[in-house]
């Protein structure tokens, strides 16, 4: 039977070109984490290396790697010692030519909970995604959308990935087939040539359609991201600066924990499993949702 309230933990950290450094330092604060008493965990997108997608370059698939796959099976091997449920991120080769931007479920035993693979591929400057990933499908979970929760010992959890943040669309299908909380590793930080002002609206915005979807579904949002300052590989950019900022929220869009822009930091929040339901009760925006009016949302657009 579950406990009325789940301690959930999420990581901030700097990455490395070297993966293994970067998981020794994810493994450094996920066991500080669960000492602490956290049962879920969840690290930021992409954690094991630095950000590829800054540039193209072919030789960079060589860094993907199978579902289960060395990473996969680090990440299970911690979560069991420990006994929690570990939320981690892959860059998954799925066959010769198809490649993924992949969250996987690691459940308190080992086993591989579920898998979420990234739906929306961002393809901007500085984030050429489209390059290396193939968007999410239905051929997982047992043929339903890619917007399936996964279903783990700490609850239903609404796992996405970073571009998928900014569409209420994906954050509703979640709600709507049970999720318990929003999940959503990120990898998200400044052009260094943009002006303050600039940066300050950016980040205000990240937080701000993600503290929504927290709002608009009842529902507690983890958002990890990660810090410092990565070079472009090509040269052609003063690269990026990701913004940190990580933050866990309620269902009412409130900061339970928020991290700032540098900081290597676990972020820590107690949920209680019932609030959501409480809030719905008197917030009932799932009753009066008007389904039968909702139609022209499948259009590109509307006429």
């Amino acid at each position: 039977m579950k406990q009325n309230t789940l301690r959930i933990a999420a990581i901030q950290q700097a990455c490395d070109s070297n993966k293994q450094n970067s998981l020794a330092t994810t493994e450094r604060l996920v066991r500080k984490a669960a000492a602490g008493g956290a049962g879920l965990v969840v690290l930021q997108e992409l954690h094991t290396t630095l950000y590829f997608c800054q540039t193209e370059d072919s030789a960079v698939f060589d860094l993907a790697e199978p579902i289960p796959g060395p990473t996969t099976e680090r990440l299970a091997d911690l979560a069991r010692e420990l006994g929690i449920v570990l939320v981690g991120s892959v860059f998954e080769r799925r066959m010769n030519g198809v490649y993924h931007n992949t969250a996987v479920v690691l459940e308190a035993d080992g086993s591989l909970a579920g898998i979420y693979r990234k739906m929306h591929i961002p393809d901007d400057p500085g984030f050429y995604e489209k390059f290396y990933f193939t968007p999410g499908d239905a051929t997982f979970n047992n043929g339903h959308s890619g917007f399936t929760p996964v279903d783990t010992s700490v609850g239903r959890l609404g796992v996405l990935v970073c571009w998928d943040q900014w569409y209420p669309e994906a954050a509703r299908l979640m709600a709507l087939a049970g999720a318990e909380m929003l999940i959503y590793p990120t990898a998200i930080g400044w052009d260094t040539t943009d002006d303050p002002e600039e940066q300050a609206r950016q980040l205000e915005a990240w937080v701000t359609v993600q503290r929504g979807h927290a709002v608009a579904n009842n529902l507690p949002v983890i958002a990890p991201n990660r810090i410092g300052t990565e070079p472009d590989p090509s040269g052609h950019s003063a690269g990026i600066r990701f913004w940190g900022n990580s933050f866990i929220c309620g269902p009412q869009g409130e900061f339970l924990d928020r991290a700032d822009d540098h900081q290597e930091t676990i972020l820590t929040a107690d949920i209680d499993r019932h609030r959501s339901e409480s809030i719905r009760r008197i917030w009932p925006y799932f009753r009066d949702r008007r389904i039968d009016a909702y139609g022209d949302l499948l259009k590109r657009v509307r006429d």
